[in-house]
């Protein structure tokens, strides 16, 4: 005996959407369940009527649900285009990306510090790149509220190393994440990858200079470990800035850092693109 098709339809609003995409495949009563309107509204985020009329994108108006779901897995500018909004195809969590012109960079305004530009790979119209610098602050913040509940969330920082980089990988930055509710986990690294070559000249320039900073940053709450930026598929670096958890009925505003505030050295060559918020579970 075979089950109706809104009886089915109830039954996939209550699975995943991976597992609404997969069932298509068992029968055509599936397939056109799978593709109700009633299914994929009980999958999209809660606030997502008012996300879409942030962005002119789309005529949503005249797309089904499953087809609003899917363009919001591709992504959607948002916020006059200094935001992203991504949800995960198969869980249908929530990620943000604040562009570098929503986040504070100190002195951004400066031009001899900070260069605007259209960085060709870039998700947005502008991207900042370091000229020079000996006092580094990169700060971002977003409410818990706009992202999945129950889910721990990383903080990464979107950035590219130049050609013309320089004092990158002296000294360490501090990065920490705080919630409003006091939490604060501070951590340490570094702007660029080690080049062993460049390391060996500098101990014979510095001395133990860099241990000595490295020490201190530590004895500030750091672990000791050396982070230094990772690869992305899309062609940019991350470096992760740390993590928290959302909870059911919370809306916190949890703060993002990066710093390198010690004026012992200078730097420039990096450009910022953002700060992204995903769910750990899917890195």
């Amino acid at each position: 005996m075979m089950l109706p098709e809104a009886c089915v339809a109830n039954i996939l609003s209550l699975t995943s959407p991976a597992d609404t995409f997969s069932s298509s495949e068992v029968s055509l009563v599936f397939w056109l369940a799978g593709d109700s309107d009633y299914v994929w509204e009980k999958f999209l985020p809660s606030g997502y009527k008012s996300i879409i009329s942030q962005s002119t994108d789309y005529h949503w108006s005249v797309l089904s649900k499953k087809d609003i779901y899917r363009c919001l897995c591709d992504s959607l500018l948002i916020d006059n285009a200094r935001k992203l909004f991504k949800i995960n195809k198969f869980s249908g969590k929530i990620s943000y990306i604040l562009s570098a012109r929503d986040i504070s960079i100190t002195s951004s305004h400066q031009e001899s510090y900070w260069s605007w530009s259209n960085v060709s790979d870039s998700r947005f119209s502008e991207s900042a790149e370091l000229i020079t610098t000996d006092l580094l602050e990169i700060k971002g913040k977003i409410q818990t509220g706009i992202l999945s509940p129950n889910t721990r969330y990383g903080a990464y920082l979107i950035m590219k190393v130049t050609k013309r980089a320089y004092g990158l990988d002296l000294v360490p930055a501090e990065i920490w994440i705080k919630s409003r509710n006091g939490q604060i986990v501070k951590n340490t690294t570094y702007l660029c990858c080690v080049d062993e070559k460049k390391q060996q000249l500098k101990r014979l320039l510095y001395g133990n200079r860099e241990e000595r900073m490295a020490t201190a940053v530590e004895a500030a709450g750091g672990d000791g470990k050396r982070r230094e930026p990772k690869g992305r598929d899309d062609g940019w670096m991350e470096i992760e800035l740390g993590e928290f958890e959302t909870r059911e009925g919370d809306d916190d505003e949890v703060d993002m850092s990066l710093t390198e505030v010690k004026g012992y050295q200078l730097k420039g060559g990096i450009v910022i693109d953002g700060i992204e918020i995903r769910p750990k579970s899917l890195n």
